[in-house]
């Protein structure tokens, strides 16, 4: 049997970032694996709770219902979980009807190899090592960080973006970091017709793109924005990679340094995606966000 998954938008996801499991993560951390193990099956049959991106997940889901002929939408499930204790988290995914049927059950180990297998266009996850892992390996991914948001109600899926280290690389921030604000704008100045390269979530950014625009003519349930830093002048290189790139931002706001949490809030987005840890704790207050632990800002010594 063959599926044609190159065609689909894959977004890979852990079950900790699907499902609320503090619960049993506490038993985890205090009484070890064994006691976890003991916990899980003895509770295989109650529900979890829905956690940070379940409801992106549901809003992803509910796309194929809108479009004709073979799912466009898939969402895969990897956990460091055995199949043994994972059954709980199908059972969960069951009781919610989720349409989630391929998974990777590890038993302890990091399952971020199989999200090249699987196509994966984005892998969220609550485990930071994981993450970083993915990206190092050419994939888009976050660290999902709780987050107190309630959902914001609107059937649209709405993703925003920074710019700089997330959809472009960081070759301007490595300008900024190194020699300042001046040498910054001087620089984007003189190179604003020289498109950016691509940055850890430019190839999810298309992929969203070509979704989109199989719903041409009619409204689409997708939407997103880019909300970065940057301002004029340095807002004309960002513009006119887009260009070349050939993709469509909905909405762009150039803020100029201001605080991003309020402006997320306003666009209504589902999840949010920066580079900046500063940023992301700022964020969280008002929106999901996802930490992508890519380019100078993440820089261990």
């Amino acid at each position: 049997m063959t599926d044609k998954q190159s065609e689909k938008l894959v977004i890979a996801i852990s079950s900790r970032a699907l499902f609320d499991l503090d619960e049993s993560h506490q038993v985890f951390e205090s009484e070890g694996l064994e006691a976890y193990s003991k916990y899980q099956i003895a509770h295989e049959d109650v529900v979890l709770p829905p956690g940070d991106a379940f409801p992106m997940v549901e809003k992803m889901l509910r796309i194929n219902e809108q479009l004709e002929g073979a799912p466009r939408v898939e969402v895969i499930l990897l956990s460091r979980n055995s199949a043994d204790t994972g059954l709980r988290v199908f059972n969960s995914i069951n009781h919610y009807g989720l349409n989630i049927t391929r998974a990777a059950f590890t038993g302890g180990e990091s399952p971020y190899r199989y999200i090249a297998p699987f196509s994966g266009h984005l892998f969220l996850s609550t485990d930071a090592q994981d993450v970083r892992h993915a990206i190092e390996h050419g994939v888009a991914a976050a660290t999902l960080l709780t987050s107190s948001k309630k959902t914001s109600g609107l059937e649209q899926l709405r993703f925003a973006f920074d710019g700089d280290a997330v959809l472009f690389s960081d070759e301007a921030e490595q300008v900024y970091k190194r020699q300042g604000l001046d040498a910054f704008a001087k620089s984007e100045r003189e190179a604003a017709k020289t498109p950016l390269s691509g940055g850890p979530f430019k190839l999810f950014l298309a992929a969203l793109h070509s979704l989109q625009n199989e719903f041409k003519g009619r409204e689409c349930p997708i939407r997103t924005a880019l909300v970065t830093a940057r301002s004029a002048p340095a807002h004309e290189r960002v513009i006119r990679t887009l260009r070349a790139w050939n993709i469509r931002i909905d909405e762009s706001l150039f803020l100029g340094g201001l605080s991003k949490g309020e402006f997320l809030k306003a666009y209504g987005a589902d999840v949010f995606f920066d580079d900046q840890p500063a940023h992301c704790q700022s964020a969280r207050d008002h929106v999901a966000t996802g930490h992508v632990p890519h380019g100078i800002a993440n820089d261990v010594d």
